[in-house]
């Protein structure tokens, strides 16, 4: 299957896109992936890329466009390939389909993974991460310490990143809801979208995931 997952940051797309490309035995392909791939790897591509992130400046389509292209064709991704984080706008879908169209294949579905905007902030705005460790997060609700600001595994002391902060978070909504929303409606018009609430245990989700796809 050739699938786009979709969804407002703190949907669980990094997660539910790694369950469900276990499950469905297809590459995950994130834009985040794509970058550090192609800049540790010192491809054309990943040259241009960094010139633009070194300047501050966002990478344009037509680079991330070639990369995720380049990542499409390789052998893992012949049967299918789960994409996150791409396309992010619509002049990004459009130039999908038209990647797509030149090797003759076409997408499956479009995931859609639906969550109210004050959950959304509550899960990313409770987040607090390990200074020792970012691997180790915890949430001021849902995955408590049993220690307050301290970390279970090291003892390090638990911090709210800039990124996770509520003003923030409502900034990065506002961009999704301008920029990347607008491609489930390019999307619904091909037949293509299935959305699914993205509300409760992660496993139920992953099922509620498989359920709509058809698998």
């Amino acid at each position: 299957m050739r699938i786009v997952l979709v969804g407002p940051p703190g949907a669980g797309k990094g997660t539910q896109a790694a369950f469900l490309a276990k499950n469905l035995s297809i590459p995950h392909i994130s834009t985040g992936d794509l970058f550090r791939a192609n800049i540790s790897q010192g491809t054309e591509l990943g040259k241009q890329a960094k010139s633009f992130m070194d300047a501050g400046q966002l990478v344009p389509d037509e680079v991330t466009i070639g990369m995720a292209k380049d990542r499409m064709e390789q052998p893992d991704a012949v049967n299918g390939f789960l994409l996150d984080g791409f396309p992010r706008n619509v002049s990004q879908a459009e130039a999908l389909d038209v990647a797509l169209k030149a090797d003759d294949v076409k997408l499956d579905a479009v995931l859609d993974l639906e969550v109210p905007e004050d959950e959304v902030v509550k899960r990313i705005a409770g987040r607090r991460i390990c200074r020792n460790d970012s691997s180790h997060v915890f949430h001021v609700e849902y995955s408590q310490p049993s220690t307050e600001g301290v970390c279970d595994a090291c003892g390090g002391e638990l911090y709210q990143r800039d990124d996770d902060k509520e003003e923030t978070v409502r900034k990065r909504l506002e961009v999704y809801h301008t920029q990347t929303e607008p491609i489930i409606d390019y999307y619904r018009e091909q037949g293509l979208v299935v959305t699914i609430s993205a509300l409760g245990k992660v496993e139920d989700v992953t099922k509620r995931a498989m359920e709509a796809l058809g698998r």
